[in-house]
C-alpha cells in the first residue's frame, strides 16, 4: 500500500476551542476540516471539480464506535519523542499482528485529534486500522504560536452545505424524459 499510498502531511492548529486539521496528498489535494470542540460541529472545505469550492457540515454529536476495537494497556516509564516527555500506551486491535506503542503528551488535550478518548492526552505517535491497512501517525515538528484568527473561518468563495447537498451538486439526478 505504500507505493499506493505516499507519506502525506498532516497539520493541526488549534485556539484551544476550534481546530483545523489540513491533510495534504499528492493524490487527493488538501483536504481541510474546521472543528468545533464545544460545539461538536465541524467543517469539511472541498474544491469539487476544480470549480466550486464546498465546505460541508456536519454533526459530530452522532458519535463514533470506530474505537470500540482497540484495547488499551497503560505502560510504566516515558520515552522521548521530539524533546518531549510522551506518556505510553499499549495498544491492541484484531487488525495489528502485535500490540503498537502509542505515544501521547499530557500536558495538550486529547480532544484536539478527536480520535481515542482512552488516551488521556495528546497522540503523537499512533497508528489507525483501516479496511485498507494499518495508518501509522508521527509528530515530525511541533511549534507553539497564536495561529491567525482567520485560519479558523469559512473562506467567503466556499458554500456552505450538507453532505446530502454536496452530493446533489455532484451527482445531479437525471432529468426526466419528455417525450
Amino acid at each position: 500500500m505504500r507505493n499506493m499510498i505516499p507519506d502525506n502531511a498532516m497539520r493541526l492548529y488549534t485556539n484551544d476551542t476550534i481546530t483545523r486539521m489540513e491533510n495534504l496528498s499528492p493524490h487527493l489535494g488538501s483536504q481541510i476540516s474546521i472543528r468545533h470542540i464545544e460545539l461538536n460541529k465541524s467543517y469539511l472545505l472541498l474544491t469539487a471539480n476544480d470549480t466550486m469550492n464546498f465546505a460541508i457540515k456536519t454533526d459530530l454529536s452522532e458519535g463514533d464506535t470506530v474505537t470500540s476495537k482497540y484495547t488499551f494497556e497503560k505502560k510504566r516509564f516515558k520515552r522521548k519523542h521530539l524533546g518531549k516527555r510522551a506518556n505510553r500506551m499499549l495498544v491492541n486491535h484484531p487488525d495489528f499482528k502485535e500490540p503498537i506503542e502509542f505515544l501521547y503528551v499530557k500536558k495538550y488535550s486529547n480532544e484536539y485529534l478527536n480520535n481515542f478518548d482512552a488516551i488521556p492526552g495528546l497522540l503523537i505517535k499512533y497508528s489507525v486500522a483501516t479496511p485498507d491497512g494499518v495508518m501509522d501517525y508521527e509528530l515530525v515538528e511541533m511549534r507553539e504560536f497564536i495561529p491567525n484568527r482567520d485560519l479558523f473561518g469559512i473562506p467567503a468563495d466556499y458554500k456552505k452545505v450538507t453532505f446530502d447537498e454536496f452530493m446533489d451538486y455532484m451527482f445531479p439526478a437525471s432529468a426526466p424524459d419528455q417525450n
